[in-house]
């Protein structure tokens, strides 16, 4: 078994909006639970490799669940082979529980 830091069916590649950005490497559909993207800890929170590659949009396509520590990025609509996974957030987005 090998070590595969992100779910099956993203990719990262160079974004429009900035950098590096997270990308459906197939039809994903919404309300898909992707993963864990940020893990609270007593005093951090840590970032996992798909919590690192979305970015920031006005019309997102994913947001954040956060529950027992964990937030799960969620698909907000329908994503199509090739368009990149956003959120909205800000400078802070997500804050200790």
């Amino acid at each position: 078994m090998s070590y595969r830091p992100l779910p099956y069916n993203l990719t990262i590649k160079e974004s429009e909006i900035d950098g590096l950005g997270l990308f459906a490497s197939m039809p994903i559909d919404k309300g898909t639970n992707l993963g864990i993207s940020h893990v609270f800890t007593e005093d951090q929170l840590l970032r996992t490799p798909l919590g690192g590659f979305y970015n920031h949009s006005e019309d997102p396509s994913c947001y954040s669940e956060i529950s027992d520590g964990y937030a799960h990025l969620i698909t907000l609509k329908d994503l199509e082979r090739g368009d990149e996974l956003t959120t909205f957030y800000s400078i802070n987005p997500l804050k200790l529980p």
